[in-house]
């Protein structure tokens, strides 16, 4: 239950909410060539933001490219193909950001030997790797059971999905989000919950969507309707 209700054995799920601050690296990139570098060298949260931090930029608007590679590699280097394959890539299918790293570069590497244009062709804009820093703080509210999620995650600010959602995967060591790590400690068996929440991917898509997924889950498990 939200905050004031009466007091539960239950561990309570403490709602919290965050913002990214946008760091510069330094890392330039006018060519493919020097993106292949970057991507080789720059830290795995430069990697973790430019794939995941567009999910806070944007809004209902459908985005082009899920990943910020993909977008200047078709609108600098004007090259559709390769913008193409990186769109496609789903960080949530990594085991961890270094996999990505390998894949993100090989699919580089065969462009650009495979495309004489790509050789010599140069932006006009570079590319900038950027990483984050990532800001929580606790709103305050605690829910006392899964039963009362359901009501409680449709007026979630899609920053707090962001973090319990998307960033606790890269918190957790076995890749969870907290809604499951939270399930774990609550009396009763929310097998089909968990396994309901862990087919949720939340990169192709907007966050709202996404909210909206896991309150029909909450929602199926506490056997009302969806919101």
């Amino acid at each position: 239950m939200a905050v004031g209700a009466a007091p539960s054995s239950d561990p309570p799920f403490v709602i919290r909410d965050c913002t990214l601050i946008m760091l510069a690296t330094g890392v330039r990139a006018y060519t493919l060539g020097e993106l292949m570098a970057g991507v080789r060298t720059v830290s795995a949260d430069s990697i973790y933001y430019h794939f995941w931090g567009t999910l806070l930029q944007g809004s209902f608007e459908e985005r082009e490219y899920n990943n910020d590679l993909a977008h200047w590699v078709r609108h600098s280097l004007h090259f559709h193909p390769l913008a193409e394959q990186l769109a496609v890539l789903d960080p949530s299918d990594y085991a961890d950001l270094e996999a990505l790293r390998v894949d993100l570069f090989d699919l580089m590497d065969a462009s650009l030997y495979g495309s004489e244009r790509l050789t010599w062709v140069r932006s006009a804009e570079p590319f900038e790797f950027l990483r984050h820093q990532i800001v929580v703080f606790d709103t305050g509210h605690r829910i006392e059971g899964p039963a009362d999620m359901a009501e409680v995650v449709p007026h979630l600010s899609e920053s707090s999905v962001f973090y319990h959602f998307v960033d606790a995967r890269r918190r957790q060591a076995d890749g969870r989000d907290d809604f499951r790590v939270w399930l774990d400690g609550v009396p009763g068996d929310h097998t089909a919950l968990c396994n309901r929440l862990a087919g949720i991917d939340p990169y192709f898509g907007h966050l709202h969507e996404v909210r909206t997924a896991i309150a029909a889950a909450f929602a199926a498990h506490a056997g009302v309707p969806a919101p």
